[in-house]
């Protein structure tokens, strides 16, 4: 087996990298942004590598790669399942395996502390490959932060050449990050990029969609051809602001991306349906009732009655983002508008309910992916004349 370094080089979807100790660690937003915020959540949630893959062309039929995984472990309910490494060989499913040891960040939600327990960076493995020169992909874990220590191959490996597809750039919450997802090449963006045929950068930050200036600002010097943007369950979950802030905020955030893509199709999305926050208030609270039986659920903690007062709904938000978008759209025929529940709505709900009231399970996320996909990239869909 030959061993190839790991390098920027070899990756996609990550806007910055880390050296540390073991090898190499993929982060989706810059050093700099980073720097910006000292939230927890962000910080992990940003080095998950949630659409970030590695890249190559190669004759080999035996690939592994080595990395060190931190995943997270919740006390007092079971463990949640392994991240998972997607292999496609020339664009199709060739395989999916999860890594072995790592560290676990284990959570006490009742009291809020944590701690890590360290272990050893394990071997993801692909073998009996086809044949002949292949361009491969291995799409890291969305839910885990990956280390990439070592890629050894039993064939020469060299940097796959430029696809020329579009690159689209999405921001979203924990939904577009890949809450239940199967695998990373199963989150509904990944889905709806690989129909759509363009190359996506998947800046879903779990819990960390709240119109933060530097996610603008690290959007607005990322080279993208498509843009899109889905604002409001995490505003709702985590109570941030009222509605006098809300729509200066986003403005705010449109206007630094557009300092950098003047032109760029622009696409904002507004939440899917989520019942208990349609016309309720956050912030969202854990329910730990079931969580002996593994089931975690979340209610909303605030009042309808305190919309009066400002406080923002999923349905108040998608008013706003309507109305904020068409009056925008009359100086920039780039900008577009889709209400999230054309991506799940009612009858969705009723068929393939929340699981734990916030995020949806692996066949709504395809689901989701292939009505993005059919809305957006196709027949007069505003990506459909650039993708």
């Amino acid at each position: 087996m030959q061993t190839t370094p790991i390098t920027a080089t070899l990756l996609r979807g990550a806007l910055d990298v880390e050296r540390t100790a073991h090898g190499l660690r993929p982060h989706r937003l810059p050093a700099w942004a980073r720097a910006q915020c000292a939230d927890g959540q962000l910080a992990m949630a940003e080095a998950q590598p949630s659409g970030v893959r590695l890249v190559f062309r190669t004759r080999a039929t035996t690939i592994e790669v080595e990395a060190l995984r931190t995943r997270t472990a919740y006390v007092g309910a079971p463990p949640r399942p392994d991240g998972m490494y997607d292999l496609l060989v020339d664009g199709r499913p060739a395989g999916q395996v999860s890594a072995t040891g790592g560290n676990v960040r284990v959570v006490d939600m009742t009291t809020g502390s944590e701690e890590t327990r360290r272990g050893p960076a394990g071997t993801v493995r692909f073998s009996g490959l086809a044949e002949g020169v292949k361009d491969i992909e291995i799409w890291l874990p969305y839910n885990e932060t990956t280390e990439l220590v070592e890629l050894r191959t039993d064939a020469p490996v060299e940097p796959a050449p430029d696809s020329g597809r579009k690159v689209w750039l999405h921001h979203g919450s924990s939904i577009s990050h890949g809450s239940d997802a199967t695998g990373p090449t199963s989150t509904w963006p990944a889905r709806a990029a690989s129909l759509g045929g363009v190359e996506l950068i998947n800046l879903g930050l779990a819990g960390s969609a709240l119109l933060d200036p530097f996610t603008a600002r690290a959007m607005r010097d990322t080279p993208a051809d498509l843009i899109s943007v889905k604002i409001g369950i995490n505003l709702v979950n985590a109570d941030l602001m009222r509605l006098r802030a809300f729509a200066p905020a986003v403005h705010g955030f449109l206007d630094t991306i557009r300092e950098g893509h003047p032109t760029t199709p622009l696409l904002v999305l507004s939440p899917i349906l989520c019942p208990i926050h349609e016309d309720t208030p956050g912030p969202s609270m854990p329910d730990f009732t079931n969580l002996g039986e593994g089931r975690l659920q979340f209610v909303a903690a605030g009042d309808p009655a305190e919309r009066a007062a400002g406080k923002l709904t999923l349905n108040v938000i998608r008013d706003e983002l309507s109305r904020l978008v068409e009056q925008r759209a009359a100086d920039d025929p780039h900008l577009h508008y889709l209400d999230g529940r054309a991506l799940y709505g009612e009858a969705d709900s009723a068929e393939l309910p929340l699981p734990d009231q916030l995020h949806p399970d692996a066949a709504t996320h395809l689901r989701m992916g292939e009505r993005f996909a059919g809305l957006v990239f196709t027949g007069d869909g505003p990506f459909a004349a650039h993708s």
